[in-house]
């Protein structure tokens, strides 16, 4: 039997292992949470995290995009222009789901189609 693309020394055997592993642990990582939800309900820190979270995530979100592209000016330019956007259509509309899919989108055709 070839190889199957495996290096020296690993057989599929122990390739399945290792991936049966990484996805039950993933899986219950992922599933833990919903499973705690009932303890955590009312739970002061757990609300205040459901607060400052989502301000906090876009926030670190921004900071990356705008720092990431700084050294290239058509496309911080282009994240600057997105990020306008995306605050005016939130504040026009609070609906956040319509703002960052319109930066977003706003951001992937300037950054494909100008720059």
């Amino acid at each position: 039997m070839s190889t199957l693309g495996l290096p020296d020394g690993v057989t599929l055997g122990m390739a399945a292992a290792v991936i049966i592993s990484a996805g039950i642990v993933t899986f219950l990582l992922r599933a833990l949470p919903f499973a705690l939800t009932r303890y955590l309900k009312g739970s002061p820190f757990i609300d205040f995290l459901a607060v400052l979270m989502p301000v906090g995530v876009m926030t670190v979100l921004v900071v990356y995009t705008i720092a990431g592209e700084a050294g290239n000016p058509g496309r911080f330019w282009s994240a600057l222009a997105a990020l306008v956007i995306t605050f005016v259509l939130h504040a026009w509309r609070r609906r956040a789901d319509l703002s960052i899919f319109a930066g977003t989108a706003v951001y992937m055709l300037l950054v494909n189609l100008v720059v």
